[in-house]
């Protein structure tokens, strides 16, 4: 199993409930493997994955789908 990780820059404000939400969904996504918010950096978005079933690309849309306004760093 090939894995990478992707990082997503998340530009609202989020409480809890809004991030754990966030988080079960991509968990949810066929490839990912694992999807943390970063405790301090609320707006940062950590999410592991396999990129042979999955693109980093298809992530950002899931989140950018629900209606946030999102991009990839480090690419």
């Amino acid at each position: 199993m090939s894995q990478a990780d992707v990082v997503i820059h998340i530009n609202e404000d989020l409480d809890s409930d809004r991030i754990h939400d966030m988080e079960r969904a991509l968990c949810l996504h066929e490839g990912v493997i694992s999807a943390c918010m970063h405790e301090r950096r609320r707006h940062l978005l950590v999410v592991d994955y396999e990129p042979l079933r999955v693109r980093s690309s298809d992530l950002l849309s899931r989140v950018r789908a629900d209606g946030f306004h999102a991009v990839l760093i480090g690419l």
